[in-house]
């Protein structure tokens, strides 16, 4: 499931560059660019960030089976959610979807809840040096 966090960041990450240098293309060519494609790529870029450090902060809090299946989920919703309605609501004219936007915040909220729960949850214990080897990825 981590595998998944961090492809879906990267993912996001090369979409919202590839949206950048649309906007870079419509600035050269003297247009303005719309309110609504930036607001998305920022979301997209801040988000991607965050999937991939959700991909090492998973298994490094020791989140398993549903729990970490549902952080997943929920978050990479969030993730392509948020700024697919602001795209397709805002620039498509679909604004229908912009209400979704609660649903979308919310998975976000509900997996960093659930990543607040494993923090807090986790016996701390004192530990000097390595720790051995690295969490695998499933």
């Amino acid at each position: 499931m981590t595998k998944a966090l961090k492809a879906s960041g990267f993912l996001g990450l090369a979409v919202m560059m590839a949206v950048g240098l649309h906007q870079f293309v419509m600035l050269s060519g003297g247009n303005a660019v719309p309110p609504w494609m930036i607001g998305g790529h920022a979301h997209l870029g801040v988000l991607s960030i965050l999937a991939i450090v959700m991909g090492f902060a998973v298994p490094a809090l020791e989140v398993t089976g549903t729990l970490r299946t549902v952080v997943t989920i929920l978050f990479i919703a969030g993730q392509w959610g948020i700024p697919g309605i602001v795209w397709l609501g805002e620039g498509f004219g679909l604004l229908f979807l912009m209400p979704t936007g609660f649903l979308w915040g919310g998975a976000l909220i509900i997996s960093m809840l659930i990543m607040l729960y494993a923090t807090l949850s986790q016996e701390t214990t004192t530990q000097s040096g390595p720790t051995g080897t690295a969490p695998a990825d499933d």
